[in-house]
């Protein structure tokens, strides 16, 4: 998909086009279009056979078994649950299998187009038997891959092999099984058992209160509505950042000049101005939209989590960052932005203008993809919404079209703007900087979210003291890049700040490699449990992170709870943390006067056996504990973002309103007070 110009670089070359397969999932514009269904076949008295077939669409392909580690996604079959039954061999392969190399993994793949069938034989052991598993696959386009993707199966009856005997005894034909089939058709992420557990159904602790919080008068509209607008002020932001870069800014006033000159006519001119910034913004808010299109804010959710997607877009950022510092060149292939530029030439009217900005959008991929990217990851898992990629990209688009507007309409500004020079670069190896900054922060989500702890609170801050402690050198002169101007023998006064900002930022974080909470720094850093070494003998956490446990507690001390839903990769989770939960006042009450329990709906730890349940007419899969307490709080709650605290009676009952994100101390201290009150009465 990228050229990655470089003969020095192989195996980074790898591990980027392996990045950009997976980003390719994620930005795509193209719906996937593969269906699974499931059928099972009696081929013995004691043997079963489950058919997974598959139905691509046109252009779209299913990759075989044993794929190479480092390649896509292989077809598997794996076990949930087996009980007198268990699989026999590997799984089988059927259909037309194409074996090609492809030039994305520099490997030979294996692949099926159209129809596809891949076969898991079961043995029945006993006679009563019941089986629970899936069969996971990857599937791909010549424009985009699906992540991959399971489809779940159920086998469960009570002719095992001693009643299989005595019915071949009776009868030529065997007696076919008691099956749990699944609905017809089964779409690639569709589940199969429907069974809602004992334990979930009859706990009155999990029966939901939507309505009771309703009552006390939630703030939900007015919390949408805030983080609305911070998503746009987060897109505009990086869309400011965009047009200082070496690929955006010398456009401007060529484009604003082609324009007032082509007709000479000013008022045409402008009207073409203005036309060419609207094109701007739909080209970029319609990237939001296939975004919303094709992820929910649940799947997102879940996606920000992945380790996967988390180590692989660690792994994008920092060979985007290799890139700004001047060690090779990644653009997208010349012949794309020169037949979009030629049919713009050819063109006439409002598509020649709207083809021009999509020209604009090509070319300047190299340097506003990572921010892109980085924007779109940030506002779709901490949004809360799935409207937020649009609403980000409206605010990046925004910011990225209002110079062309603006110089238009004073066509004077564009005498005193700044000509281009080497400050650009300053500002591409400053951005650079900050691309392995933000880096560490999704290395640090997949690390917390399977508890591998290679990268704990004093190891990330030490890493962040370094770089911001370079980028200050850097801008002082001290250290030079290869595309830095080797004549440049003085630091100009915006320079000198900046690298005294750094310089003083890289010196606060000192103290928080011997326990200090460094609230600026709080929203990225991992929390500070995970610190070997600290002298802070003040420590907020919770009594439990079970919610059943807690509530039992609450019920035998008389206390009233506070559940707090959170997420490892949560940002607005570790700013309330140490905002606002290490206030004095705020921790007496946490402490002393309610139970708090603490439920991270990103916990990727798996749960004993699998539970399936029945939510909105679907049938959905719990496999990991945070899949459980994300359920929880869906259902009893009727919310989906973090963070999200209620306060509940040893009953399971509401004390109050729910609360989101807010750093007013005195406000949440009054939020817990008035379900103290409450409680009392």
């Amino acid at each position: 998909m990228f050229i990655f110009a470089s003969e020095n670089f192989d195996n980074m070359k790898k591990i980027f086009s392996l990045t950009l397969l997976l980003l390719a999932a994620f930005f795509s514009a193209v719906q996937a279009q593969v269906n699974f269904t499931v059928e099972y076949k009696r081929v013995s008295p004691t043997e079963i056979d489950i058919i997974f077939k598959g139905a691509a669409e046109p252009g779209w392909h299913v990759y075989s078994t044993d794929m190479p580690a480092d390649g896509p996604q292989s077809a598997t079959f794996a076990i949930d649950e087996a009980k007198g039954a268990k699989p026999v061999g590997a799984l089988k392969k059927g259909g037309k299998e194409i074996s090609q190399q492809d030039p994305i993994f520099g490997m030979e793949v294996r692949y099926f187009e159209g129809t596809c069938s891949f076969t898991q034989r079961v043995q029945l052991t006993e006679k009563d038997y019941n089986l629970k598993g899936y069969f996971t696959f990857g599937a791909c386009n010549d424009q985009a891959c699906m992540p991959p993707t399971s489809v779940d199966c159920a086998l469960k009856g009570s002719d095992g092999p001693v009643a299989a005997v005595k019915a071949e005894k009776k009868e030529e034909k065997p007696a076919e099984p008691v099956v749990e089939k699944v609905a017809e058709p089964v779409v690639a992420d569709s589940v199969a058992v429907v069974e809602q557990p004992a334990a979930v159904a009859a706990s009155a602790w999990w029966t939901p209160v939507i309505d009771e919080l309703k009552a006390f008068g939630g703030e939900e509209g007015n919390v949408a509505d805030k983080a609305w607008w911070y998503i746009f002020f987060l897109g505009f932001v990086g869309g400011l950042v965009a047009l200082f870069t070496p690929c955006v800014w010398p456009i401007i006033p060529m484009t604003v000049s082609f324009f007032l000159k082509r007709s000479g006519d000013r008022k045409k001119g402008l009207r073409d101005a203005i036309i060419y910034g609207i094109s701007i913004i739909v080209i970029y808010v319609s990237l939001g939209l296939i975004i919303t299109s094709i992820f929910g804010a649940s799947a997102l959710n879940d996606l920000s989590t992945n380790a996967v997607f988390n180590i692989l877009f660690f792994l994008m950022l920092v060979v985007f960052a290799a890139s700004f510092f001047g060690g090779f060149e990644i653009t997208l292939p010349s012949s794309w932005g020169a037949a979009v530029d030629s049919k713009a030439e050819k063109t006439t009217g409002l598509l020649s203008i709207f083809l021009m900005a999509f020209t604009l959008s090509l070319v300047s991929f190299s340097c506003t993809g990572p921010i892109i990217g980085f924007l779109l990851v940030e506002v779709s898992t901490s949004g809360g919404s799935a409207l937020a990629p649009t609403i980000g990209m409206f605010g990046f688009a925004v910011a990225l079209a209002l110079p062309f507007t603006l110089f238009a309409l004073f066509p004077t500004w564009l005498k005193s703007a700044p000509k281009s020079g080497g400050w650009l670069n300053s500002v591409k190896v400053t951005l650079g900087f900050l691309e392995l900054a933000f880096a560490l922060k999704f290395l640090s989500v997949a690390d917390l979210a399977y508890g591998w702890r290679i990268l704990d609170r004093e190891t990330f801050l030490a890493l962040w003291i370094v770089l911001f402690a370079l980028l200050g050198i850097y801008l002082l002169g001290f250290l030079k890049f290869p595309h830095d101007d080797e004549d440049e023998r003085h630091t100009s006064v915006p320079r000198f700040f900046l690298a005294l900002c750094s310089l003083a930022f890289a010196v606060y974080m000192v103290p928080g490699l011997w326990g200090a909470p460094l609230k600026a720094v709080s929203a990225f850093a991992p929390p500070i449990s995970t610190q070997d070494f600290n002298l802070d003998n003040v420590h907020i956490e919770a009594e439990f992170r079970d919610y059943e446990a807690g509530m039992e507690h609450a019920r035998r001390t008389g206390k009233p709870v506070v559940v707090d839903f959170t997420g490892h990769g949560c940002v607005n989770c570790r700013k309330m943390e140490l905002a606002v939960w290490h206030d004095a006042k705020v921790r007496d009450l946490l402490m002393k006067d309610y139970v708090l329990i603490s439920l991270y709906v990103d916990e990727k730890t798996k749960l004993p056996e699998p539970i399936v349940v029945e939510e909105d007419g679907k049938q959905v899969t719990l496999r990991t504990i945070g899949d459980r307490w994300s359920y929880l709080q869906r259902t009893k709650f009727g919310a989906n973002a973090q963070p999200f605290y209620v306060l509940l009676d040893k009953e399971g009952k509401p004390l109050n309103k729910s609360y989101s994100f807010d750093e007013d101390v005195d406000k949440f201290v009054d939020y817990l007070k008035t379900g103290l009150k409450n409680y009392k009465k």
